[in-house]
């Protein structure tokens, strides 16, 4: 079973960026599909970006064009790069294999000027 923590979140001007990072432990990481998920307050969680063992990558339209996903099988670690980040985005994000496994704690991100 592979566990996951998350981090990088923190307080960015709307127009800024960040950089989210997911390192895993357990074995077989390459093999997996990864996704990034948030949840804003009294929101659902949803994906926002999935990334699968061969690199094809999936991007939820609010995201599209501003975030980009990528892993390091080496490093065992999934990133999410967010720019033009804007207050909507403000969330908690958790990454997660797909299909999901147990949640982790999840990386505050909050944009705000």
């Amino acid at each position: 079973q592979v566990q996951l923590v998350e981090s990088g979140g923190g307080l960015v001007q709307p127009g800024g960026s960040l950089r989210l990072s997911c390192a895993a432990s357990g074995s077989r990481f390459s093999i997996y599909t990864l996704g990034w998920y948030r949840q804003a307050p009294e929101k659902q969680r949803e994906l926002v970006a999935q990334i699968t063992a061969g690199g094809r990558t999936y991007y939820a339209d609010s995201v599209k064009g501003r975030f980009t996903i990528s892993r390091d099988n080496a490093k065992n670690t999934v990133y999410l790069q967010m720019n033009s980040l804007k207050p909507e985005d403000t969330a908690v994000y958790y990454c997660n294999v797909i299909p999901v496994g147990p949640w982790g704690q999840g990386t505050q991100v909050t944009v705000s000027s």
